[in-house]
């Protein structure tokens, strides 16, 4: 083959060469932006084919939702309390532009800048409570101090936060042990005084229930003897009409009823005087007839 026949092929090449230095494509969960010697002149592409200079330079970036966890960080409390703190930062690009300006296109740095923003926040956070507060306040509370100010700050990066979250807190090993022993003690007092407080409690429906039975019992025996005085008087009464209508039956009456109580009860020993009164109706029981 001739030198001639080459030409053609070396000049459909760069042609090919050329269209292919010239065109790129943007996927649906891309950003991307174009630069001619290191200055952006494109930002705003839509996913699809797009064309460019052979010469100029194209950068794309995730557009997605990022995560990045931290874990082990220690802030101290108002207190002076240390605190060991594992938490979590969502974000993505916004302005593609803008971070390539303010991060170089790199995302790990941008993560670290938007990081030690995240810190200062929670930081200042946790510095303003102490540690009670802290472990009681709800995880959203405390971050929810620190998201709008940080958020703010960020913007300027041509990123969005979308969440910081705190993961978990926890105490070194020394607070830990601190913390439970105060919070034992602090029990400790709440059993003791919930103790006293019942014991006087009990000590009072205690005196409240005897004077009660005090009371009720002197009000049944007034009662009592208020009854028996009146069936007293009311049996002598019924004696007296008895003896007044009968004197001498009243007498063998009540005689028959001496006799029954004192009188043939087995071991009984009765020493009486034979002309007594008692036997008078056993002697003769004619005679009174």
């Amino acid at each position: 083959m001739s030198s001639r026949a080459f030409v053609p092929i070396i000049v459909v090449c760069v042609a090919v060469l050329l269209a292919a230095m010239s065109m790129f494509t943007v996927s649906e969960s891309q950003l991307a932006i174009r630069t001619e010697f290191s200055a952006i002149v494109g930002s705003d592409y839509a996913p699809g084919l797009h064309y460019k200079w052979p010469w100029d330079q194209v950068m794309k970036f995730d557009g997605r939702i990022l995560s990045q966890s931290y874990t082990g960080e220690t802030f101290l409390t108002n207190d002076n309390r240390g605190l060991i703190v594992d938490f979590y930062v969502k974000w993505r690009i916004t302005n593609p532009a803008r971070f390539w300006e303010a991060a170089g296109g790199a995302e790990d740095k941008a993560a670290d800048r938007l990081a030690a923003i995240v810190k200062d926040g929670l930081k200042g956070v946790v510095a303003e409570r102490t540690l009670p507060q802290i472990v009681t306040a709800d995880r959203a509370a405390v971050t929810s101090d620190m998201f709008t100010q940080a958020k703010r700050n960020i913007e300027s990066f041509g990123v969005e936060l979308i969440d910081v979250r705190v993961q978990r807190i926890d105490l070194p090993d020394e607070v830990s042990t601190r913390v439970y022993e105060q919070m034992k003690q602090n029990f400790q007092k709440s059993a003791n005084l919930k103790r006293a407080e019942g014991l006087s409690e009990s000590q009072r429906i205690r005196s409240t229930a005897e004077r009660e039975q005090t009371e009720i019992v002197a009000n049944a025996e007034r009662d009592a003897l208020r009854v028996q005085g009146e069936a007293d008087a009311e049996a002598a009464q019924t004696y007296a009409k008895a003896y007044s209508k009968d004197p001498e039956f009243y007498a063998f009456w009540r005689s028959l009823q001496a006799y029954d109580r004192s009188l043939g009860k087995g071991g009984d020993l009765l020493v009486v005087t034979p002309d007594g009164e008692f036997f008078k109706y056993l002697k003769d029981p004619e005679k009174k007839k």
